[in-house]
């Protein structure tokens, strides 16, 4: 049933198609699907918006972003590291969430979220991941236990995007493994905390 199924997005990538860190995301998002998830991959030319100012007339790309982010259940980032930090595409599509604000789940309020940070050495993949993780947790979204760090400086994917190498695969698969089964206790929880009704009872 679909309900069994959360949605889990996934974001990332750079404008060209086939970057690492889409291909990193792709990985993470077929570990959730095989264990059950729907999943939607907005990535490339998808998410080369206009530049986020709030209250602007939203593009059919942005509006379809922010759709995806009011029925996600999961959401897994990836970005590359541009000169130390996430870069300018993947922020300004996550600026994109201050629409959220005012929803019934504001933000990204108890969502999972899953973060990969690919970079050509490990000190800028180490900030870049960093970066993340605070802005998820700004967004108040919950970030999974682990984060995956790709160093690209040594081929990491073949030419079909599988991942080659074993350790950087598990990293990727455990990400999205995490973001569907947070979202599916946090689903267990909130109907546990519903009250259970019960019949009125007469005044004697």
């Amino acid at each position: 049933m679909m309900q069994d199924r959360p949605l889990i997005v996934g974001i990332g990538g750079t404008p060209r198609a086939g970057s690492s860190s889409e291909r990193a995301l792709a990985v993470s998002l077929k570990a959730a699907a095989e264990r059950g998830a729907r999943t939607l991959l907005l990535s490339g030319a998808e998410l080369v918006l206009p530049m986020y100012m709030p209250g602007q007339p939203q593009s059919e790309q942005a509006s379809r972003l922010l759709a995806a982010l009011r029925e996600c259940h999961g959401l897994i980032i990836s970005s590359p590291a541009y000169h130390g930090s996430i870069s300018g595409l993947i922020k300004n599509a996550l600026d994109y969430a201050e629409e959220l604000r005012t929803d019934a789940r504001a933000y990204l309020d108890g969502v999972p979220v899953g973060c990969i940070a690919c970079a050509g050495g490990w000190q800028a993949v180490g900030q870049t991941l960093a970066a993340l993780r605070t802005i998820a947790h700004s967004l108040r979204g919950w970030p999974t236990p682990l984060g995956a760090m790709l160093n690209t400086s040594v081929p990491l994917f073949d030419a079909d995007g599988n991942c080659t190498d074993k350790a950087t695969k598990r990293q990727l698969e455990t990400v999205g493994h995490q973001v569907i089964d947070f979202a599916r206790m946090q689903r267990l929880g909130r109907q546990r905390a519903q009250p259970i009704p019960t019949e009125a009872t007469a005044d004697p």
